[in-house]
């Protein structure tokens, strides 16, 4: 399996790192090393001094697909959940000014946890309209919507699959809304799929 990741995927959160909005999605990869065993919680590596939370809607992929149109797109997933995509931003920040590749500020191993339970979409009234929330510590610190998406899910797995094959149990991390910021040891992370905790995380 594979991680497929979506950045700059809703316009505040562009705004709020400086970056311009995309005309067609961003994607990058993390290894599945970067899956997070569960009930584990996420040990702050010693690599940075400035790990971010990205709070995400993750899809997961259960057909094999390749080419896919978007109005066949959503027959490609059947469940969703949350995931959090842990940056390492001062990495990231120096490898952009640099010019070079920064996978090492995403993919690092850990950095990809996902709630611990997916849910169907059929429960959904709307998959372009599902509001999603992280708290940190009882405080709420990300809230999103995925009516707020610049690319819906569908369009994502069309785009994506011109490009890379899509495979069963692949995960799609779709983009993060604005309220990134750092973590740090012992803080405690839930996360919300229309006020069902699906995530719960602690930070060593």
């Amino acid at each position: 399996m594979k991680i497929i990741c979506i950045g700059r995927n809703y316009a505040k959160h562009a705004k709020e790192l400086n970056n311009p909005l995309p005309t067609e999605p961003v994607f990058f990869f993390k290894p599945d090393t970067a899956l997070l065993p569960k009930k584990m919680p996420f040990f702050i590596p010693n690599f940075s001094n400035e790990i971010n939370y990205e709070t995400e809607i993750v899809v997961r992929i259960d057909r094999l697909g390749k080419n896919i149109e978007e109005r066949f797109a959503h027959k490609y997933y059947s469940e969703i959940s949350l995931g959090i995509d842990f940056t390492a931003r001062d990495i990231q920040n120096d490898c952009k000014e640099k010019g070079l590749p920064w996978e090492k500020a995403k993919a690092f191993d850990g950095s990809a946890p996902v709630g611990h339970e997916f849910i169907p979409i059929n429960t959904f009234k709307n998959i372009n309209e599902i509001e999603f929330q992280l708290l940190i510590n009882g405080e709420q610190r990300q809230v999103g919507n995925s009516a707020d998406m610049i690319f819906s899910i569908d369009q994502i797995i069309a785009y994506i699959s011109q490009f890379v094959t899509l495979k069963i149990g692949d995960l799609i991390f779709t983009g993060t809304p604005e309220g990134v910021g750092k973590v740090n040891i012992n803080d405690h992370l839930e996360g919300f799929l229309n006020n069902k905790k699906v995530l719960d995380l602690k930070i060593k």
